[in-house]
């Protein structure tokens, strides 16, 4: 030991010395706070020696989460295929706000926030919905010139196009960012791609298997920058896990559980009806029906369909492509599972009682043999309790969400002699990360920590502010338009997922094992 740190030390155990002194002075709260102290000053040096025997002293949080893009380069012209609630938040992370948000959010105070991320240096030049007043949204969007990251220019004026193949048609627009539902996204991003375009779709990235190799090919043999709209892989505290896994913290991991829990009647996709389950009045006018549906089966407008068509198959795989999708991204992304080797799923229509065909109660377990791992996804659309997303380890499991934490195994090889030294309790999480902090390691949580890691953000916490992580996934795409590159969320990302999603979908639907073929690259 330096005399340096000898002498921070006598000042720390001298600071120590002098608060309790001047505590105990204090009658009968003088003890109870002396006690309290003592049991602070005890769990900081636990909390220290833990991290300390972990190695993680230097695990701090990243603050370069992207490419960087240097100099912003040529303006980037972008058009919005699909304008619905999606479109407005991704208009939103793309730096391009509508009015009436920018006047609700100056009520609220939220506004210098979203006006402090960086200016990508794009315009919106184009907006393609197949209802007016989306389309008329977004045009209005597009020209507002409250913009963030000091944005000093002027917006490009945007035009309205009635079909996304005219748009695809316009060389004067240079990527499209995709937010139809479901059953557009494979055809559309294979199209726009053909027609030298740059692609962000919102996921899921196709519905069937033939959709899934068009697009796959497509993709792949072109030069076209692609990114699926995921965007977990920038959080803070996602790049913490990645390391964590990479230093072997939870050791051998042979399961993980994934899980959704949603108990509102919007959670399960019942949406602009009234109480009684009937259509709320709309401007169905003004909609193009037949443009909606596409290649789908004709089927008579309803505002039910058009709203919530999560509950069809014919333009959906319901909770396996809208909510399992995030799920299987976060594994996939930090854990490079893949493909997996079979799916299981099961479930069944078991509370909301409509004219849903999707079940409301869905379990799929995928098995991966040569990983030795096994992935369970587990959900429920009438119960809210929270069941996190787990990586169970031989030694350690983590859950992580917005936050993480970690829990050493009672039976663990690895911390077996610090358990038997008291030095790490398995009785809770040893190791918390928590975002909102700064991103620092912590040890042994406290309950309120427990619950900010039992939840997923919609930010993440990077010199001192808090930032959109689907801008940073967006500004991802364009650095790597502009410079090159991959984007996390790529072709092959899309394609691992959109595989096991079709497994699992087609297992439900023919209540059946289903495998993936390596070599014929078919799933039979």
């Amino acid at each position: 030991m330096t005399e340096e740190q000898k002498a921070k030390n006598e000042k720390k155990s001298l600071s120590r010395r002098t608060l309790l002194k001047a505590l105990a002075g204090i009658p009968v709260l003088g003890f109870f706070t002396f006690e309290a102290f003592r049991k602070i000053n005890f769990d900081l040096d636990k909390r220290a020696r833990v991290i300390k025997e972990l190695g993680l002293e230097d695990l701090k949080a990243p603050r370069v989460l992207t490419v960087s893009s240097g100099k912003k380069g040529d303006l980037l012209r972008v058009g919005f295929i699909g304008f619905g609630s999606r479109a407005n938040q991704l208009s939103n992370s793309l730096g391009f706000m509508h009015p009436d948000k920018v006047k609700s959010k100056e009520e609220d105070g939220t506004l210098a926030e979203w006006l402090e991320q960086e200016d990508l240096n794009v315009a919106i030049t184009g907006i393609c919905d197949v209802y007016d007043m989306h389309a008329e949204r977004g045009l209005a969007t597009a020209a507002n010139d409250v913009r963030p990251g000091g944005f000093s220019g002027q917006n490009l004026p945007a035009k309205r196009y009635l079909s996304y193949q005219d748009m695809l048609n316009d060389k004067d627009i240079d990527a499209v960012i995709i937010a139809t539902p479901d059953h557009h996204h494979a055809h559309v991003t294979s199209e726009a791609v053909k027609a030298g375009k740059h692609v962000y779709c919102e996921k899921s990235f196709a519905i069937t298997e033939e959709e899934l190799y068009e697009v796959y090919d497509t993709v792949r043999n072109s030069d076209r920058v692609f990114q699926l709209g995921h965007q977990i892989t920038q959080n803070v505290v996602f790049q913490q896990a990645k390391e964590i896994i990479k230093r072997d913290i939870l050791g051998k991991i042979t399961l993980v559980e994934t899980t959704t829990n949603r108990n509102t009647a919007s959670g399960a996709w019942i949406r602009h009806l009234d109480s009684d389950g009937n259509p709320k009045p709309g401007d169905e006018k003004s909609i193009d029906w037949l443009q909606w549906l596409g290649s789908r089966p004709y089927k008579p407008f309803t505002t039910d369909r058009y709203y919530n068509w999560t509950k069809w198959f014919d333009y959906d795989m319901g909770m396996i492509g809208q909510l399992f999708t995030h799920e299987f991204d976060a594994v996939n992304q930090l854990l490079r599972i893949g493909i997996p080797a079979s799916a299981v799923a099961s479930g069944g229509i078991y509370y909301w009682k409509d004219n849903r065909e999707i079940p409301d109660v869905l379990h799929a377990t995928f098995e991966y043999p040569e990983r030795e791992m096994t992935l369970n996804y587990s959900a429920n659309l009438a119960s809210s309790r929270q069941r996190g997303r787990v990586f169970n380890g031989h030694d350690a499991s983590m859950e992580l969400g917005g936050s993480l934490s970690i829990t050493a195994d009672r039976d663990s090889t690895q911390y077996r002699e610090q358990l038997d030294q008291g030095i790490i309790d398995s009785s809770g999480p040893m190791i918390s990360i928590n975002p909102g902090s700064g991103g620092d390691v912590d040890a042994i949580t406290s309950a309120t920590e427990k619950y900010y890691a039992s939840r997923g953000l919609t930010t993440t916490y990077i010199n001192g502010r808090n930032v959109d992580v689907t801008h940073l996934h967006i500004k991802e795409w364009v650095d790597a338009i502009r410079n090159g590159g991959q984007t996390s969320a790529n072709i092959e990302r899309a394609f691992e997922e959109g595989v096991a999603c079709v497994m699992a979908n087609k297992s439900y639907l023919e209540k059946r094992r289903v495998e993936w073929d390596p070599v014929n690259r078919r799933i039979v």
